[in-house]
């Protein structure tokens, strides 16, 4: 099993930046990737950005290219996801996942976390 907690969002106003942290521990020597996905009230849950295992694999939700930024420490197992440029349709709960798959489907990833919520006003 693997556990992931996530910290680090919070209320920021529109053009703001904020960088979430996702701590994996348990048996991550199988997990070869990792991914944030975000989903807000009455919606599915979207993905926002995924990452290979050595971080040489990156791939992005077109509504946050070039404004999010996913990296991965794997001496610390930790996964981050720095925000600028915050709007409020960015306003949602947000999900680290792992699994074996590196992939932008949901349904590859077999490990979640808690969540944490991001609110960005106008």
């Amino acid at each position: 099993q693997v556990q992931l907690v996530e910290s680090g969002g919070g209320l920021v106003q529109a053009g703001d930046s904020l960088r979430l942290s996702c701590v994996a521990s348990g048996r991550t020597n199988n997990v070869l990737a990792m991914g944030w996905f975000r989903q807000a009230p009455g919606k599915e849950r979207d993905f926002v950005a995924a990452i290979s295992r050595l971080g040489r694999g990156t791939n992005y939700a077109d509504s946050v290219k070039g404004r999010f930024t996913i990296s991965r420490d794997n001496t610390k197992n930790t996964l981050y996801l720095q925000m600028n440029s915050l709007k409020p349709e960015d306003t949602a709960a947000y999900y680290c996942a792992a699994g074996t798959v590196y992939s932008t489907q949901t349904m590859r990833y077999e490990y979640w976390g808690q969540g944490t919520q991001v609110t960005v006003s106008s």
